[in-house]
């Protein structure tokens, strides 16, 4: 059928285009996922949504199309933390494979997911590689199942063992150099059965409530913030909003404080690979405080898992 009477309604300009809804959008991104539109299309896609920006209904029927393809991880016995990351580090070390780490010795199940989405940053996968902790592989005849997370330990795997059509969205960047709605998806994007807890992170403060509404939309739960150089992880130099869900329903859990420290004990200068892998190491071991940023942002998110392990579990349709 192709995408073209969707790019009509939302490439005609920043005044004149029109957004889809739920079911057309999920139908959408389907279409581009299975790899059914050309290449043109795809292009044509990438540009009107980079130039209308997302609504929340687009939003809520792309995570539609995307979890109706993807492969999962089974439920753990308690609710995996699922951190995207796919900017990784340019100025500072990447932190994400800490806050993992951090979160796996309070007894959760943590799972990061993302892909090379920038040609010269240091990747968080690098880094768990670095710290021996290998990449989860599922090639093309592994079940659409994979096995469950054990809690306080992390998996990682790239985007593409979970949706390669996802993957190849993503890597459309390389070539018009722009992020598209594959981007704000990968963010948002909980590749696991049972209960969850994703941390997401916005850059660019006018992309907050359209992800805070999305979240309410899907019956989320989840922590939102603004991320160290589009992680989900926290900046150790500062400490920013908090957006709380437990299944769809918001709590500001902090406002954003003021003040930026420039001093952070033991915090490296370089931010290669060996460098990241020896600082996380030496965090985890006590040698090294635990930024106070990431402490406060790895209490939150347990405080969010307990809510949702406390709440009652939702009724069936027709229970």
């Amino acid at each position: 059928m192709g995408i073209s009477h969707y790019i009509k309604d939302i490439g005609r300009g920043a005044r004149g285009a029109r957004a889809v809804t739920r079911e057309q959008a999920q139908d959408l991104l389907g279409q581009v996922l299975d790899g059914r539109v050309t290449d043109l299309e795809i292009g044509a896609f990438c540009i009107a949504m980079r130039i209308k920006g997302e609504s929340v209904e687009e939003m809520c029927g792309f995570l539609d199309a995307l979890h109706a393809r993807s492969r999962r991880f089974a439920a753990s016995a308690r609710p995996t933390v699922v951190l995207p990351s796919y900017n990784g580090a340019r100025r500072l070390p990447v932190l994400t494979p800490l806050l993992a780490l951090l979160l796996a010795r309070e007894g959760l199940p943590v799972l990061v997911h993302g892909m090379r989405t920038e040609a010269r940053r240091v990747l968080a996968s690098d880094v768990l590689q670095a710290l021996d902790i290998p990449a989860t592989q599922a090639g093309c005849d592994h079940p659409a199942e994979l096995a469950a997370i054990a809690p306080g330990t992390v998996a990682h795997i790239a985007t593409g063992d979970l949706q390669p059509g996802l993957a190849r969205l993503l890597a459309v960047r390389e070539v018009i150099g722009l992020r598209n709605p594959g981007h704000s998806v990968a963010k948002l994007y909980t590749p696991c059965a049972g209960a969850n807890v994703l941390v997401s992170s916005y850059t660019h403060p006018e992309y907050a409530a359209m992800l805070q509404a999305c979240l309410q939309a899907q019956g989320a739960t989840a922590l939102l913030s603004r991320g160290l150089e589009g992680e989900v992880v926290a900046d150790p130099r500062r400490s920013p909003r908090y957006d709380g869900f437990v299944r769809g329903t918001h709590r500001l859990l902090q406002e954003q404080l003021p003040g930026t420290s420039n001093e952070i004990p033991g915090l490296p200068e370089a931010i290669d690979v060996a460098t990241t892998a020896d600082y996380t190491r030496r965090v985890l071991a006590g040698e090294l405080p635990v930024p106070a940023a990431i402490a406060q942002q790895v209490a939150f998110i347990l405080q969010i898992a307990q809510a949702l392990e406390a709440a009652p579990t939702p009724s069936a349709p027709g229970a």
